[in-house]
């Protein structure tokens, strides 16, 4: 409870109200994941039952789509 204090505290002194625990949660393991792709760890982290589940819940899936769709032409 007080991280979620502090952390809405420094949300507010930046006029943001899109920052909590959950989303610390989730962008560690995003960067996590980036820096050693290692999805097995993060699911056990998280308690996921799947790795699909693990890459949705941080956005990886999404990133790899957009990345997919850059520059394709037909």
């Amino acid at each position: 409870m007080q991280a979620y204090r502090a952390l809405q505290k420094a949300a507010a002194a930046l006029g943001r109200e899109d920052i909590g625990t959950h989303t610390m949660r989730k962008t560690f393991g995003y960067h996590h994941y980036k820096r050693n792709k290692d999805v097995a760890t993060l699911q056990m982290l998280f308690n996921h039952l799947a790795p699909s589940i693990t890459l949705k819940y941080i956005g990886i899936t999404d990133d790899e789509i957009d990345k997919s769709l850059e520059n394709f032409s037909l």
